[in-house]
């Protein structure tokens, strides 16, 4: 298992702007830490909780079929690639709205938000269990992307205002090198290094 390809991937996944870490941005601005490590709470919930359903469907799954596994990994480098794409041409500068700041409403927002789903249901089989397939691995995993995703959360909380200004200031470099990463995440992912080592 490349575990710099994993940590790569996930810590941009989590870190990098999308529809959680813009509101949670947005909560800070407007209801204040408080409000939005509250929402942080029941976003992290819900995201361990689909990493918990990934790792049991995709077990399941490939019980039943060996073969879903390489086109998990298949549909897991697609989605990389075209996170690679809508990282380097983003625009942060636009501020989501917020009508909630609960954590009910951090709980609901991973199940609706696609990046989180399609994050969740493609970075176990993309990355983990081509190498790991037990139950007690496979909860390790879901476990430390989990404490990732928080990390991530926290991270907008603490950093407010200056994490936005610096993301607007440098923001197309630091698209190019969050999409860079990725690619190299996808490629590694894919298999095809291991293939052209054989």
């Amino acid at each position: 298992m490349n575990i710099t390809s994993f940590l790569l991937y996930c810590c941009i996944v989590t870190f990098t702007p999308g529809p959680t870490n813009i509101v949670i941005l947005s909560t800070v601005h407007n209801f204040g830490t408080k409000k939005a490590i509250e929402y942080s709470y029941g976003a992290t919930i819900a995201f361990g909780l689909l990493l918990g359903i990934s790792a049991v469907l995709n077990t399941v799954l490939i019980a039943v079929i060996p073969k879903i596994l390489i086109v998990m990994q298949i549909i897991g480098t697609f989605y990389m690639l075209y996170l690679a794409y809508q990282i380097y041409k983003m625009d942060v500068s636009e501020s989501a709205e917020i009508r909630t700041a609960t954590f009910i409403s951090g709980f609901l927002m991973q199940f609706v938000n696609p990046k989180v789903v399609l994050f969740t249901m493609t970075v176990i089989p993309s990355f983990v269990m081509p190498y790991y397939t037990t139950p007690p691995a496979l909860a390790v995993f879901a476990t430390l992307i989990t404490i990732i995703g928080f990390c991530a959360f926290v991270t907008w909380v603490l950093f407010g205002a200056m994490f936005k200004e610096f993301l607007q200031k440098y923001q197309k470099t630091v698209n190019v090198i969050m999409a860079l990463f990725l690619v190299y995440s996808a490629i590694m992912a894919s298999g095809v290094v291991e293939l052209i080592k054989r």
